[in-house]
């Protein structure tokens, strides 16, 4: 397998459409969805792409920090790497960044899997999702659901109406913090007589505490919600012990599951009945394997979410959610909130359907605004 010889990164800034309470306005007013962008080339001159998408109101990484580690402490360690070589990359990756509880910086090490996967899949001339370990169930598209998430209900029913006349029939709402107990109530009713036939998740991103939590799963539960996502700080375990045991409703767990180490330690004590599984956060696709893989050997859910990816991290992320088969709609609002892309029109989806790429790698190559945005670090 011919060799990793260049690296590169750059930053690379998405226009946001609509409202997004994650994304703030920068210096200049305006609000962007930051992204770093990842090439890299083999001894023959194939490339292979990858994307972090960090922001620091869902994680402790930030572009800045992504940048100054792939380029002083992750390049020096990947540089003349088989790129097939998922297991050992990680390895070197985490021997370079330390774990502490958790994996370090895996927003930062997702860039670089992805980047690996796109390479070999090109090598070998093979979509991604070929390269993965156990059985594989893949179809030709995903199901997407759409977000709705505004602490004012005025602009939630515009998010209903932009949802449904896009062709959406399934949305996944946000709850908690800032929103109160009654709001979120009145939201999960709203969205469900909406939407009488669709599948309806609450994410609360971590915005309860546990005796919120327990109050309010069996009321959400009511009103017509089918899974609760990160009702809690994944440090509160047992809380979550208590939210299984109760079982008002299937409890997700999404912040805090960053690798399958932790998720296998979660899972053995009984605080989930499945994961919302984000490539993006959990350093890749190779990760995200194993932990897909330890669901199925214990009958839990396996839903498809993500972090308003862009591109290259969308790609992933379908490779990823096809590869598992998912039946379920994937709450992946890339294509809702962003208002560019490195791919023009050829990864929109048609209506709540997203086509799966077939080409080898992750599937597409980006227009050359990506290459402008990169300089060489090894």
């Amino acid at each position: 397998m011919s060799r990793i010889t260049k690296i590169e990164i750059g930053r690379f800034d998405y226009a946001v459409a609509g409202e997004f309470k994650f994304f703030k306005p920068g210096p200049d007013g305006r609000i962007t969805r930051p992204s770093v962008l990842v090439r890299l080339t083999d001894e023959n001159g194939v490339e292979g792409w990858g994307q972090s998408v960090p922001v620091p109101t869902w994680t402790y990484e930030t572009v800045e920090s992504v940048l100054t580690t792939l380029e002083h402490y992750l390049a020096e360690v990947v540089l003349g790497r088989d790129p097939a070589d998922f297991a050992g990359l990680h390895a070197a990756m985490n021997m370079a960044i330390r774990p502490a509880f958790s994996v370090g910086q895996p927003l930062c090490k997702a860039a670089l899997d992805l980047a690996c996967h796109d390479l070999a899949g090109k090598q070998r001339g093979v979509p991604a999702w070929k390269l993965f370990d156990g059985p594989a169930a893949t179809g030709d598209t995903l199901t997407l659901s759409w977000t709705v998430a505004s602490p004012k209900m005025e602009t939630v029913e515009r998010q209903l109406a932009e949802g449904r006349a896009r062709g959406y029939r399934n949305f996944n709402i946000k709850v908690g913090a800032p929103q109160t107990a009654a709001y979120d109530l009145e939201l999960a009713r709203k969205v469900r007589a909406f939407a009488p036939q669709g599948f309806l998740w609450a994410d609360a991103n971590t915005g309860y505490t546990p005796e919120e939590a327990l109050a309010i799963a069996p009321k959400l539960r009511d009103a017509g919600v089918d899974v609760f996502e990160s009702p809690l700080p994944p440090t509160q375990i047992r809380g979550y012990q208590a939210l299984k045991k109760q079982g008002a409703l299937p409890v997700l767990m999404d912040e805090g599951i960053v690798g399958p180490e932790v998720a296998a330690e979660f899972i053995a004590l009984d605080m989930l009945d499945g994961i919302a599984m984000k490539p993006a956060r959990n350093a890749g696709l190779w990760p995200s394997v194993q932990i897909v893989n330890q669901l199925r050997d214990r009958g839990l859910m396996v839903l498809g979410s993500g972090l308003t990816d862009p591109d290259f991290s969308l790609l992933g992320a379908a490779h990823l959610f096809a590869w598992s088969g998912i039946i379920r709609p994937c709450a992946l609002n890339g294509p809702q909130f962003l208002a560019d892309s490195l791919f023009g029109d050829t990864l929109k989806p048609r209506r709540d359907e997203l086509a799966l790429p077939t080409a080898p790698g992750l599937g597409f190559d980006p227009d050359p605004r990506a290459a402008a945005s990169l300089r060489v670090v090894a």
